[in-house]
């Protein structure tokens, strides 16, 4: 059985990208949002194994929306992906309960894989 992720993201473009090189890498994408608050509401509905979270939204950061997700789950795998680079997030990502970062022009199904 593949497994199933939510990516989040408020660019369409990110989002099919991102989409399309997880479903040819064998994942299941079962739903996409535009927004932290969407996101969370999208967990509760289609309870994904996995979280491929923007940092950069428009409404809840994704640091923010990361800790709210993992504080209710614990086992609920959050990746979370910026075009900036991991040293501009460095303490937030170590207290946001999120597995790993992977920065967006780096993203692959084996670097989403590792954090599963």
């Amino acid at each position: 059985m593949p497994l199933t992720v939510l990516i989040v993201d408020d660019h369409a473009g990110f989002r099919r990208a991102a989409r399309a090189v997880l479903e040819a890498e064998g994942f299941e994408v079962i739903a996409e949002s535009t927004t932290g608050f969407e996101a969370i509401d999208a967990v509760e509905r289609f309870a994904p194994d996995m979280v491929l979270l923007d940092i950069g939204l428009p409404d809840l950061d994704g640091i923010e929306v990361a800790g709210r997700l993992t504080t209710r789950d614990r086992s609920l795998a959050v990746v979370l992906t910026s075009s900036r680079d991991a040293s501009d997030y460095t303490q937030c990502l170590d207290c946001c309960g999120a597995r790993g970062f992977i920065p967006k022009g780096e993203l692959s199904g084996e670097a989403v894989a590792a954090f599963a």
